[in-house]
């Protein structure tokens, strides 16, 4: 389970550090799958929980618009990603060009996956939670 929440910086050419409790998560895997997510933020899943989550949308038939359009919407914002020896990993250009990431993000665990927050998002996010 992903717990816990750690701010990092980018080491260079959109690479981030992926925290050694999370990479512990991931088991003797040493890729995962990350989606943009709705607000802004980044979703990284294990490849279990990718699975379920996929599954649940290969679910609809693609002979229904509905199944379609699950597919269009999802596949798109999604990429796989491979650790390096030093527990990093590169966030796909594309990625970066649809958020405001700065230099430093926090990456929070949320269970069955972990996000990736622009340090500011992540303080008006925390904010609007709290209310």
């Amino acid at each position: 389970m992903f717990l816990g929440s750690f701010k990092t910086y980018f080491s260079g050419k959109n690479r981030l550090i992926l925290p050694r409790r999370f990479r512990k998560e991931l088991g003797n895997e040493d890729k995962f799958y990350i989606l943009l997510g709705e607000n802004g933020e980044i979703w990284g899943f294990d490849p279990e929980n990718w699975l379920k989550l996929t599954e649940s949308i290969l679910k609809v038939p693609l002979s229904m618009e509905k199944g379609r359009v699950k597919r269009l919407m999802f596949f798109p914002k999604a990429e796989e990603c491979v650790l390096d020896g030093q527990g990093r990993f590169i966030l796909p250009q594309e990625f970066m060009e649809n958020l405001n990431f700065k230099k430093e993000v926090f990456i929070l665990g949320a269970g069955d996956h972990f996000e990736v927050w622009d340090l500011n998002l992540w303080g008006k996010q925390k904010a609007r939670l709290e209310k």
